[in-house]
């Protein structure tokens, strides 16, 4: 943890160190050179103080979180677990693969139990909500394994918009990574949570799912991140989701 004072503050170049941005004097070279901003403003006085769990800190337009008891993981949940913390059913759920952590986690949206890849985990209700909230439109990628080769065409149909029962569908990016006459693997990207809204739109367009995988959220991706495992997010992505939030 940091270390404040009696009033609860601490010297932002200490702050930025001990936050891992740099070393203490290359982090009063980016204070000097007018890199740092805190609420909006640039600071460039050394022993400037700062509370380190309200102030809204930038480095080189970078959001650093603030210091804060809670924590934002990121999961990569395996195909056939449920998207809750509790199941009637009786099926395996996200709390049986964070049985050891202490806190009471929320999960950010979910996924169909029949998808794997990325979730979010956070101790931070607010966060949370934001994150699956539609109006705040973080970028989901998605990687599926569908029935049938695909085609260029496909794509720009994706593309130029899908409308299903329940409304039009935007797709950010479509890309083909592999395609033969059996199966094709397709990339999409896109910021709605629907019900089942990737598969719905793969449907649609004439080729059925067989496997999905949610690869990145917003700035988080899975990169390496075996299935079942969990690690927390780095400050560079937490800060920009704070962003994404307005938190």
């Amino acid at each position: 943890m940091i270390e404040t004072d009696e009033d609860g503050l601490v010297r932002l170049q200490k702050l930025l160190a001990q936050s891992g941005v740099a070393s203490r004097r290359k982090c009063e070279e980016l204070m000097l050179g007018g890199l740092v901003e805190v609420d909006g403003e640039v600071v460039t006085r050394l022993g400037t103080k700062v509370d380190p769990r309200t102030a809204i800190v930038r480095v080189d337009g970078k959001r650093l979180p603030p210091i804060s008891e809670k924590v934002y993981l990121v999961l990569n949940k395996p195909r056939g677990v449920v998207s809750t913390m509790s199941d009637p059913e009786g099926r395996r759920t996200l709390s049986d693969l964070v049985a050891d952590r202490p806190e009471r986690l929320f999960h950010v949206g979910r996924l169909d139990t029949d998808t794997s890849g990325l979730l979010l985990l956070t101790n931070d209700g607010d966060f949370a909500h934001r994150m699956a909230h539609p109006s705040y439109e973080v970028d989901k990628t998605y990687v599926a394994e569908v029935e049938g080769e695909m085609f260029r065409r496909t794509i720009k149909q994706l593309l130029e918009g899908v409308t299903l029962e329940d409304g039009p569908v935007t797709v950010s990016k479509a890309r083909i990574v592999e395609s033969t006459p059996a199966k094709s693997i397709v990339e999409l990207v896109i910021h709605e949570g629907r019900n089942r809204i990737v598969r719905r739109l793969l449907d649609h367009v004439g080729h059925p799912v067989r496997r999905l995988t949610r690869t990145a959220f917003g700035p988080v991706s899975l990169g390496r991140l075996g299935s079942g495992e969990m690690r927390e997010l780095t400050l560079d992505e937490l800060g920009e989701l704070l962003d994404v939030a307005q938190l």
